[in-house]
């Protein structure tokens, strides 16, 4: 697993000096890490680093290092297997803009680490987190780092304490997309910012925005915009592909992870790739024969293995400590599955079709009509995108264009809905949440209600970032990757109107014609979709006492801010009763679970 340390400390005050002394030579101690980058009062360290995945690309004379993979934009899909080379023109540029031309003409999973003319290490985190990026202080040394375990470990300090407010902003928003994290002491450095290390105080500038690009929207016609989507997406999958020698894609038979193995296939065969898919008992579970189409089409051996409805959450309760809190759904069993298929065929990565739904709207709502309104008006093409607006949210036309009309000139708050779905947590958790979302929604989407509406919910999709390391198995030797999530193509999608994305009336409508060549006409044109509901609920039932013994008198129901009494009902074994609740119980077991690894941590520290 690739991970980093980044230390920064003031070079004339004697206490911080001597502490990161005993931190480098606590790394310097550890064979698997080593010292990439060092200046005066700065340090950076690196594991786990293979070259064309992982690598470090250090900018010229001295001005910094790129930790990660880079690509260039001008590379297209014939990108270079080997790690990107800096020149000296392209080093001055990142170096004269602070880090602006890095974001301008790469693109990547990435974290620059960029000292300033004062001497502070300045830190960047690439548009779309897809590498994680923390910061902390201990004894007046400034961290920057990727895995909390190796910063608790490594540098042997103790484990921080429960951020309570954090824990109720997760349980009512399901996501922590600010600075602030679930662990005091702890924060985030937000995808697109550059924070300078400065020990005692958080210096941050946003040097990317993705309510900024919602904001130009491309003025394209439908067929232009397909192409430039197709193309956009075979450059970006085909350039991660570039990484790996043998790759694993999870094909659930959905539109997404075609699309995927589509791009693989395309322009050469896919013979790298051998494909996984997933199934399980009930309506939605299985999509074998989708799966098998997609990998005939393609010429690709296709694995099918069932999901293990017996699977035990007693495997999920000591995740490893993260400073955010992450679900296991989806994870359930399927992780040495994973790792046994890549390791029989040699394979490094796990590739996915994930954030395909929310980059290409998959939606069942009537917004792209106000959206069409606020952008272009009541012109010739208005009573086209109302159609295209009812035939998406399933209703009449007539309510279609009252509703374009409200939501055009409705004013929209983008913390609206927060504790909608949060059916068990508590309304006070829930009005806390509220209060507090200027400490953990992301200042993007707070400053972003001047979108219109289909668009704001587009970005609030979208903002948050994909987790690339797995806090349930943290030290599997396999590659996370998400190449629907690369810059160039969330970039664009952000770009195009939610009407053009749907237009016709269809969920990813303009995806569907981008990839009409790629993708099987049986999977281009489906209409369902499949699902692991019943999969989590056979777990949860099966695993009900064990369940019942975490939730009822843990530390969220303790607290107050799960109601028990609701809980109690969710938890009764009624299937009929879990169904509105089976994803939020899932949750909050996580919750529990990452709770008790974080305080059972502080409890040992403190003997």
């Amino acid at each position: 697993m690739f991970s980093y340390i980044c230390l920064s400390w003031h070079s004339g005050n004697d206490a911080q000096v001597a502490a990161a002394r005993r931190f480098q030579d606590r790394l310097n101690a550890q064979p698997a890490w080593s010292s990439v980058f060092a200046t005066s009062g700065q340090r950076v360290y690196a594991a786990g680093m293979r070259p064309g995945t992982h690598g470090i690309c250090a900018l010229p004379s001295g001005q910094g290092v790129v930790l990660g993979r880079l690509f260039r934009r001008s590379a297209g899909s014939d990108a270079d297997t080997c790690d990107v080379k800096l020149t000296d023109g392209e080093g001055q540029a990142i170096t004269e803009s602070d880090g602006v031309a890095l974001i301008q003409r790469f693109w990547g999973r990435w974290v620059a680490v960029l000292p300033s003319w004062t001497g502070m290490c300045r830190v960047l985190r690439d548009p779309t987190g897809a590498l994680p990026c923390y910061r902390m202080e201990a004894e007046g040394v400034s961290i920057a780092f990727a895995w909390l375990e190796d910063v608790l470990e490594l540098l042997r300090l103790p484990s921080p304490a429960v951020s309570w407010d954090g824990v109720a902003a997760m349980l009512a928003m399901r996501q922590l997309t600010a600075h602030e994290t679930a662990l005091q002491g702890v924060s985030q450095v937000l995808p697109g910012e550059l924070t300078t290390l400065t020990p005692g105080t958080r210096q941050s500038q946003a040097l990317w925005s993705a309510a900024d690009v919602a904001r130009r929207p491309a003025d394209l016609e439908p067929d232009e915009a397909a192409a430039r989507l197709r193309d956009t997406t075979l450059n970006c999958v085909r350039a991660w592909a570039s990484c790996y020698d043998k790759i694993v894609l999870r094909l659930s038979g959905g539109f997404d992870s075609a699309v995927v193995l589509g791009a693989l296939h395309r322009p050469r065969p896919a013979t790298g790739v051998v494909c996984l898919n997933y199934f399980s008992d009930g309506a939605d579970g299985d999509e074998r024969s989708y799966a098998r189409l997609a990998a005939s089409r393609a010429d690709c051996l296709l694995i099918e293995r069932q999901r293990n409805g017996n699977f035990c959450l007693e495997e999920v309760l000591h995740p490893a400590r993260t400073p955010i809190p992450s679900s296991y759904l989806g994870r359930m069993g399927s992780d040495p599955m994973d790792l046994q298929e890549a390791q029989a065929h040699g394979a490094s990565a796990l590739f996915t079709g994930a954030g395909g739904d929310q980059l290409f709207q998959e939606v069942r709502n009537t917004w792209s009509a106000a959206d069409y309104l606020q952008l272009r008006g009541l012109d010739r093409g208005f009573p086209a995108a109302t159609l295209d607006a009812a035939r998406l949210g399933r209703v009449s036309f007539w309510r279609a264009l009252h509703l374009a009309f409200r939501d055009r000139f409705a004013r929209h708050d983008p913390i609206d809905g927060t504790g909608q779905f949060a059916a068990l947590v508590t309304r006070d958790t829930c009005d806390a949440a509220m209060r507090m979302a200027s400490r953990f929604v992301n200042p993007d989407l707070i400053g972003a209600g001047d979108l219109p509406i289909g668009k704001l919910n587009h970005l609030r999709a979208l903002i948050c970032p994909f987790d690339h390391q797995n806090p349930y198995t943290p030290r599997r030797p396999l590659d996370s990757v998400t190449p629907l999530m690369s810059q160039p193509l969330l970039e664009f999608c952000l770009s195009l109107p939610t009407y053009l994305l749907t237009r016709g009336g269809q969920g990813r409508a303009l995806a569907r014609k981008a990839f009409a060549d790629q993708v099987p006409a049986e999977i281009a044109m489906r209409r369902s979709k499949g699902s692991t509901d019943d999969h989590a609920t056979t777990v949860l039932l099966r695993n009900l006492p064990l369940v019942k013994e975490i939730l009822l008198d843990g530390q969220l129901v303790r607290r107050g801010l799960v109601d028990k009494q609701r809980m109690e009902s969710a938890l009764a074994g009624r299937t009929s009763t879990h169904d509105a609740y089976i994803g939020e119980i899932h949750a909050c077991v996580a919750m529990e679970a990452w709770l008790g690894s974080v305080q059972r941590s502080s409890q040992s520290t403190d003997r």
